[in-house]
């Protein structure tokens, strides 16, 4: 319901939702960077380098982190810690893809240390300490990785069509020109390694639509600004 279906379009979507949570932390103001990987076993990472996902108590008792991967509708946007803009489902998404995963593995960097939590199709494996993930090292970086393999009982498919995954991250990454988005495919015995930067955003999508065309003028585009009669 929460993807459109269990065919190869559902299954890039959980990378799609994942992705789109850092790009709400982007679009935020917190993160410059997102990395995903096609890793050899079939699962799928994304990593980001903005604030990382909240860690701390929520009201309920539990680490908030926990709510986000977890509770339907307690996605970034459950309290004013999180995410506050939106690039898709993203309320829904973290803990769906949750869902639909034989497992998930999170590491969250952020308050100096590295918190760390792991899924079972989607339910909780690590024991919380005093209700709080545990911290599993020290860092000073902040960012958010998630790592997940598709539930293979309910998806018809359960490998990543690299194609629709790039072209989808490619998309993004016109949408956002001061964002970096790096894909790796790490399947089939060698390494394809791409990097979407388009700082030029709109412009340059139309730019390389028109690149083996006879184009009439060259792009004219409007910035906001103050109206004058």
């Amino acid at each position: 319901m929460y993807i459109g279906s269990v065919s190869t379009k559902g299954l890039n979507h959980l990378i799609y939702e994942i992705v789109d949570n850092a790009v709400d932390e982007h679009l935020a103001g917190f993160c410059s960077e997102i990395q995903v990987t096609l890793e050899k076993d079939g699962s799928a990472t994304v990593s980001d380098n903005g604030r990382g996902v909240p860690v701390d108590m929520h009201q309920k008792g539990v680490s908030a982190a926990r709510l986000v991967y977890t509770t339907l509708h307690a996605g970034g946007k459950f309290d004013d810690s999180a995410y506050k803009t939106s690039g898709g489902l993203h309320g829904v998404g973290s803990s769906v893809v949750n869902a639909l995963s034989t497992y998930m593995d999170v590491k969250i960097s952020r308050d100096g240390f590295v918190h760390h939590d792991r899924y079972e199709r989607g339910i909780p494996v690590i024991e919380l300490e005093d209700g709080l993930l545990p911290k599993i090292g020290k860092t000073r970086k902040t960012g958010t990785t998630v790592n997940f393999l598709p539930d293979d009982t309910i998806f018809e498919k359960t490998k990543f069509k690299a194609e629709e995954v790039k072209s989808r991250l490619h998309e993004t990454a016109y949408l956002n020109p001061n964002l970096k988005i790096v894909f790796d495919d790490k399947r089939d015995g060698s390494v394809e390694h791409i990097v979407y930067h388009e700082p030029e955003g709109i412009i340059g999508f139309i730019q390389d639509l028109n690149r083996k065309k006879e184009v009439l003028h060259d792009p004219v585009y409007f910035k906001g600004g103050s109206r004058r009669d």
